[in-house]
C-alpha cells in the first residue's frame, strides 16, 4: 500500500492509502500536470504540458508535445512504467492526455486518461 495522491485523510482519521495501480497512475499524473520549477526540492521535476497548451495547435505542436510527455514519462518514471503510446489533444478548454504502459512490476498493461482544465 502507498500513500494516496493528493494527500487526505481516510474515514477513520488517518493518512488514506491506495494500491499499486492506483499509486502509478497519481505519479503519472503528477508527472504530467506539475510545471518544471514549481518543486523546490526538485525544479526539473514535470513535463510542462500545461504551457504547451496556450500554444497555437498545429500538427508539429501535437507531435513535439506528445515527444515531451513521453520523455518526462521516461526520465521520471522509467523504473516504475515501459510508457507505450502517448496522445494528447485539447477540446473545448480541456487537456486530455492518454498514455498506454506497462507497470513493471507485474507485466501488467494499462491505460489511464488525464484531464485538466485549462483556465481561459
Amino acid at each position: 500500500m502507498q500513500v494516496d495522491f493528493p494527500l487526505h485523510f481516510d474515514g477513520r482519521g488517518r493518512t488514506a492509502l491506495t494500491d499499486r495501480d492506483d499509486h502509478v497512475r497519481d505519479l503519472i499524473e503528477q508527472v504530467l500536470f506539475t510545471s518544471p520549477g514549481e518543486r523546490v526540492n526538485r525544479p526539473e521535476f514535470g513535463c510542462g504540458l500545461l504551457q504547451m497548451v496556450f500554444a497555437p495547435a498545429s500538427d508539429e505542436l501535437a507531435a513535439a508535445t506528445q515527444f515531451l510527455v513521453q520523455g518526462a514519462l521516461q526520465q521520471w518514471l522509467g523504473e516504475v512504467i515501459q510508457v507505450e503510446s502517448v496522445q494528447v489533444t485539447v477540446e473545448d478548454a480541456t487537456l486530455r492526455v492518454v498514455v498506454q504502459y506497462v507497470i513493471r512490476v507485474n507485466g501488467e498493461r494499462r491505460v489511464g486518461q488525464f484531464f485538466r482544465r485549462v483556465p481561459l
